[in-house]
């Protein structure tokens, strides 16, 4: 390019950025004003969420750091239960985006449109690309209220609600402070899920809600899921069936909700060990919805066959490409997606990136640790700690498949301040340290 062609076009570029100043000067990202020299990175991290804050966080003191969100708002989403059964407000769930986001990173407002690992690039929907050393992923995962038949038109009204989506869960709570009477269906999908205990913990919560309101006796609650079990591990599937029991909830196995009729309040489930289909009435229905993958990296090179970000499930390094790596929901990981993951994944694929950084050997190992806080009612909690194929990693000397007061108001009182200002800072990266301490180094 001639000298006077570029001189042109930063002039351009230029007089762009300053009249959207001018025009919307809250949406401006400053680092657009010198959007030449920040196009490349060392470091770029697609998705400005748990773990790519989390990310961010420990690279920017490594080199160049970009983050890619075009959020406002951050969200510590596994409170959202809470703000269902009405313990906590969507309002505690958020903060600025802005103040998550480390202070020393390169913040580009804007969305990811696509990856050509090929050329080490990301596109951006302004139609720009960002160049990079290292590709961090951190882009989630989709809630996919669509592949479920006539839920989107339904959510929101009717008794239908969810506790998955900002917002969402107020109106949760507004069915639930209201109900009198009635039946309470409460469904897991057939398909990934984001916290996969969400679906069941509003269960026991609305349970407690009626008992307290006095109209218990007058209702009716169900929990359908398409699984063999209550929940994936034997351990907690043994404790939760004997919590559901004694809540006189019932659990309808091998169920999928497959359409709802927002207008006559029905839904309707398919066996899935004989394929019929089945009517319910319902007075409020919780909706715990499909996931799936993001079809930014679904449609990539970075994708598996499944779409996830294809990684070692030790290493968390991109199977192809060497110079990426995937934190949280994104990744192809076959365990549970929560926060909890994010955080275990945060040490090791730092750990892992200053190894490549230094030449050596990837040397730290993701155990697949996650860990689902299973609210029960009357301010008890069972809390489920595993990894890879149901071992159990659980962190205090105790039964933690028993409820226990102690276990819940570390899930009230103390994880949303050990999220905000320990996991998205990159400081907290899981129990392990703690876990080996009390228990000896034997875990």
């Amino acid at each position: 390019m001639r000298k006077s062609s570029l001189i042109k076009e930063i002039l351009i570029d230029s007089l762009v950025v300053a009249m959207n100043t001018i025009l919307n000067p809250k949406t401006v990202n400053k680092n657009l004003f010198n959007k030449r020299a920040l196009s490349h990175f060392k470091f770029v991290v697609a998705g400005g969420g748990s773990g790519g804050c989390a990310a961010a966080s420990n690279l920017v003191n490594h080199g160049s750091t970009a983050i890619i969100d075009y959020a406002n708002d951050h969200y510590y989403q596994p409170m959202w239960t809470l703000v269902g059964a009405g313990l906590k407000t969507t309002a505690q769930s958020k903060r600025d985006e802005k103040s998550c986001i480390p202070s020393k990173s390169n913040w580009i407002k804007d969305k990811v449109e696509g990856f050509d690992p090929d050329n080490n690039t990301v596109l951006l929907g302004n139609g720009g690309k960002i160049t990079y050393d290292y590709l961090v992923m951190a882009l989630g995962l989709d809630i996919r209220f669509d592949l479920i038949k006539g839920l989107p038109e339904a959510l929101g009204r009717n008794g239908v609600c969810s506790n998955y989506g900002p917002g969402n869960a107020d109106y949760t709570w507004k069915t639930l402070s209201n109900m009198k009477e009635g039946k309470l269906l409460f469904t897991f999908p057939n398909a990934p899920i984001k916290c996969a205990g969400a679906p069941q913990k509003i269960m026991y919560l609305s349970e407690a809600q009626l008992r307290k309101a006095g109209v218990r006796d007058r209702c009716t609650l169900a929990y359908h899921t398409p699984g063999p079990a209550i929940f994936g591990v034997p351990r907690y599937a043994a404790a939760l069936s004997v919590v559901a029991q004694e809540k006189g909830c019932d659990v309808k196995l091998k169920s999928n909700l497959v359409e709802v009729r927002g207008e006559s309040r029905e839904a309707i489930f398919e066996n899935l060990d004989t394929n019929e289909m089945s009517v319910e009435e319902f007075d409020m229905l919780h909706v715990g919805p499909p996931c799936s993958p993001n079809p930014t990296y679904a449609n990539s090179p970075l994708a598996d066959a499944a779409g996830w970000v294809d990684v070692n499930r030790s290493t968390l390094q991109h199977n192809k490409y060497q110079n990426v790596f995937a934190i949280g929901d994104c990744n192809s990981c076959p365990t549970g997606k929560t926060a909890a993951k994010v955080a275990a994944e945060s040490g090791v694929l730092y750990h892992n990136i200053k190894n490549v950084l230094k030449g050596q050997s990837l040397s730290a190992d993701y155990n697949g640790y996650t860990s689902c806080p299973l609210t029960v009612g009357d301010g008890r909690l069972i809390l489920a700690e595993f990894g890879y194929d149901g071992s159990i990693l659980e962190t205090l000397p105790i039964d933690q498949s028993k409820p226990r007061r102690l276990t819940y108001h570390m899930k009230k009182d103390i994880m949303p301040g050990l999220y905000w200002h320990g996991l998205i800072k990159g400081i907290w990266r899981g129990p392990s340290t703690v876990r080996s301490l009390l228990h000896l180094g034997s875990k």
